[in-house]
């Protein structure tokens, strides 16, 4: 039976509308399903950061004696609204409806599920939609790497929040599903955080920027668990300074409300507070797009998926959700576009692992590649591990940013296995050594990068050189002769 698409996105996600526009530049034919998705509560988390960025900085001129005073306002939810309306819709400006539609994609609004007969097909507001293929590309449906062998599918668990006695009766904010509410924003409430991965210790930094008291609480032994453990500690220092209270090794037990007061139970201690705030994925539920219908076999956690992230079901895709992996947006981007070579041409293309990954609190967390324990574990004595501090950089003295450091982690032979970046515009530059990596570029090449003097990205070719310090150092023979060449080029002057 003939099809009437060669590819139907289902989800209006960031990773959808990039599938659908990679698609229709590749003239295909293209339908793509809304499903409820929305940029907005992205927007709005990143709008947040910048507000509270530039509050630091204008405190900042405070201390440097350029101003008297920095009054913070005291409707700051209102100019955060004003803020996000006006990113919103300069973003949606450039994804509406019509210039999708412009480019030769049919979007249609509402939702939809798989139904298997007559023909697969994917069914929105009563009409069948035949293609030939089709990617998931919605926050609620995360594709996992697995094998595609036959696996039962069970109802997901309730979650670790089930544990937490008297949540749901009190109350909370999911930062990640809801829009953080005026009370949170504006300044003078006492917040706490439950979680410490990077959305949550973004927020807790921004949060008490504007004027709360935020304590971050994480059953873990350090916040960032999933992050290099010298740049966790420094982030971690750097909010404790900045008045975040940070209690790791801790875990919520309930939560109450006393007249008219809510009481958080943080292992020994009782916290009171004026809100909660979590960062929970949204629950996946496979009935929502009738997954068995269409043979797609799934977890718990999510839809089980190979290398191509091609599902049980060889003509459905799917894109690994940004909330589930380690809140990295460009994991999904770049699971879009190789989706549409996989689902268009017959290719099967592996999903890309070295995705860069980046914590935006101030000084940024970047990362790209093995961490060093995992370096280590595959390559032994082969590794080589060599940083520099931001200290070493004349820009960090200028702008006062002088926390921060990079860090390589090598093969003796100069082959880069990952890179850790903590400091100013680190998300900016760890984009260089992913291509590195990429391209299987050794760090000599970075040693010998040019670069401004006064680019905070100096610090890239400065902690290179280490790599070369080192090896001349380790090698004795070499020494000696460059030793002696000197001094027989001295002796005949």
């Amino acid at each position: 039976m003939a099809v009437d698409y060669d590819l139907v996105v289902i989800g209006c996600s960031e990773a959808g509308v990039e599938a659908a526009i990679a698609a229709a530049r590749l003239k295909a034919r293209v339908a793509l399903v809304e499903q409820g998705q929305t940029a907005i509560l992205a927007l709005n988390h990143w709008v947040l950061l910048e507000m509270a960025n530039t509050l630091s900085q204008t405190q900042r001129a405070v201390t440097l004696g350029l101003c008297e005073s920095a009054v913070r306002s005291r409707n700051q939810w209102s100019q955060l609204q004003r803020w996000s309306e006006v990113v919103t819709t300069a973003t949606q400006a450039m994804y509406s409806p019509i210039s999708l539609a412009s480019l030769g994609i049919d979007v249609l609004t509402g939702g939809g599920e798989f139904v298997r007969k007559p023909t697969l097909s994917f069914v929105v507001n009563g009409r069948p939609l035949r293609s030939r293929a089709y990617l998931l590309a919605t926050v609620e449906t995360p594709a996992i790497e697995h094998s595609i062998a036959p696996f039962v599918a069970v109802n997901p668990p309730a979650g670790t929040l089930a544990n937490i006695a008297g949540l749901n009766a009190v109350g909370y904010w999911n930062v990640r599903t809801t829009l953080v509410p005026r009370d949170v924003i504006d300044p003078c409430h006492r917040l706490a955080i439950i979680g410490a991965d990077a959305i949550e210790v973004e927020l807790a930094q921004a949060l008490v920027r504007l004027g709360n008291v935020v304590t971050l609480i994480t059953p873990a032994p350090r916040i960032l668990l999933h992050e290099d453990s010298d740049a966790a500690g420094l982030i971690q220092a750097q909010l404790e300074a900045e008045g975040v209270e940070i209690l790791t090794d801790t875990t919520v037990t309930q939560v109450r409300q006393i007249d008219q007061k809510k009481w958080v139970q943080a292992g020994t201690r009782a916290i009171e507070v004026d809100e909660i705030l979590l960062a929970t994925p949204p629950r996946f539920d496979p009935t929502v797009l009738n997954l068995d219908a269409a043979q797609v076999n799934y977890s718990p956690s999510g839809i089980l998926v190979d290398r191509a992230l091609r599902t049980s079901n060889r003509r459905i895709f799917a894109c690994r959700s940004p909330l589930m992996h380690g809140y990295a947006p460009p994991l999904a981007v770049l699971d879009a576009r190789l989706v549409v070579q996989n689902a268009l041409f017959w290719s099967s293309a592996a999903a890309q692992r070295q995705v860069p990954v980046v914590t935006q609190t101030q000084p940024e967390l970047a990362r790209v590649g093995l961490q060093e324990s995992e370096a280590h574990r595959l390559y032994g004595k082969d590794v080589v591990v060599v940083r520099q501090p931001f200290q070493v950089l004349l820009r960090s003295h200028i702008q006062g940013d002088t926390p921060g450091f990079c860090k390589f982690i090598l093969r003796r032979n100069g082959h880069i296995l990952g890179a850790h970046i903590v400091g100013a515009q680190a998300g900016e530059m760890i984009g260089t050594i992913a291509l590195a990596m990429q391209q299987n570029i050794k760090i000599q090449a970075i040693a010998d990068l040019a670069l401004p003097t006064t680019a905070f990205a100096q610090i890239l070719p400065h902690t290179a050189a280490e790599w070369q310090n080192l090896r001349l150092q380790r090698n004795t023979r070499l020494q000696t002769l460059l030793e002696k060449f000197f001094n027989w080029r001295r002796s005949m002057v």
